[in-house]
C-alpha cells in the first residue's frame, strides 16, 4: 500500500467540539498533511460559516465529514484507535509520545483491514476517562509542562505532521513541475578540467607564480572538494574563468 492510500485510512475524530473555528482549522491542518477523514462527535456548532472560513480551502474535508452522536459510533469499523490527551491518567493505557504514537498508528493503517483513528477531545476538558479507555492506546504531545494546553487545531496539526513524517519516512514530497535546483555531481574529468582552467587563469593573471606555487593549488582543491561541485556549478565557474580570459584579451 502506498503512503497516500494508508493516510486516507486514518480518521481524525474530534469529540464534543465547542468552537466551529477549531473544526475548520483542524480540517486545514489535515489537508496540508494528506489526511482526508474527519469524524465529529456531537459538535456544538456544525455546519457553521466560521468553520468554512477557517478551513481556508479545505472545505472538501468539511463537506465529507461524518457527524455522529457518540464516540462508539465514530469508532465503529475501526480496528485501532489512539486517544490524544495532555493529562496523566490513573486508568487506561500509558501514553506514547507524539512521534512514536504516529508511527504506531501509521503501521496499523498499513496492516489493518479496517480504518484506524486518532481521537481528540473537547477544547475545555479534553477527553473523558471513559473516552480514553475506549481507545486502544494514548498519545501525548511533549509540551511545556508549565503550560501544556494546546489549541485543538494546533494539536491536530502536530499529530498530522508526525503521521505524514511516518508515512514518507521524513523524505520531502515528490518533486512537482518546478525545475530542480540541484544537478548531478561533477565527474572526475569535469572537476580536473576546472582545476586546469583555474590554474591557467591564475598564472595568466599573475596571481599564481608557477615557479613558486607553494600550497595554493592543493588548498584550492580542498576548498572545492568540500563543496562537492555539481555539473552546473563547474559550468558556472568555468564560465567566469572564460569571461576573465576574454576580458584580459
Amino acid at each position: 500500500m502506498n503512503p497516500t492510500d494508508a493516510l486516507a485510512r486514518i480518521s481524525i475524530v474530534l469529540s464534543r467540539t465547542s468552537h466551529p473555528g477549531n473544526i475548520g482549522s483542524a480540517a486545514r491542518a489535515m489537508k496540508t498533511m494528506g489526511l482526508t477523514r474527519l469524524v465529529l462527535v456531537a459538535p456544538r456548532f456544525f455546519p457553521d460559516p466560521e468553520a468554512v472560513t477557517l478551513a481556508s480551502g479545505a472545505t472538501d474535508i468539511l463537506e465529507q465529514a461524518r457527524v455522529v452522536d457518540t464516540l462508539d459510533e465514530a469508532l465503529a469499523g475501526c480496528s485501532y484507535s489512539l486517544a490524544v490527551s495532555a493529562r496523566a491518567r490513573d486508568l487506561g493505557p500509558p501514553p506514547m509520545l507524539a512521534r512514536a504514537g504516529a508511527q504506531d498508528l501509521y503501521a496499523q493503517a498499513l496492516q489493518s483491514a479496517g480504518e484506524v483513528a486518532l481521537v481528540f477531545g473537547n477544547e475545555t476538558s479534553g477527553l473523558s476517562n471513559d473516552e480514553v479507555q475506549r481507545c486502544r492506546g494514548a498519545v501525548m504531545i511533549a509540551a511545556n509542562p508549565d503550560y501544556s494546553s494546546l489549541n485543538l487545531a494546533a494539536a491536530v496539526q502536530v499529530l498530522a505532521y508526525e503521521l505524514r513524517t511516518a508515512a514518507f519516512q521524513g523524505l520531502p514530497p515528490a518533486p512537482g513541475r518546478t525545475t530542480p535546483f540541484s544537478s548531478q555531481p561533477a565527474t572526475h574529468g569535469e572537476q580536473e578540467g576546472f582545476y586546469e582552467h583555474l590554474e591557467r587563469v591564475m598564472v595568466a593573471s599573475g596571481f599564481l607564480d608557477p615557479a613558486q606555487p607553494r600550497r595554493l593549488l592543493p588548498k584550492l582543491r580542498r576548498l572545492f572538494g568540500r563543496a562537492r561541485l555539481e555539473k552546473d556549478e563547474v559550468s558556472i565557474l568555468r564560465g567566469i574563468l572564460s569571461a576573465v580570459e576574454d576580458w584580459r584579451r
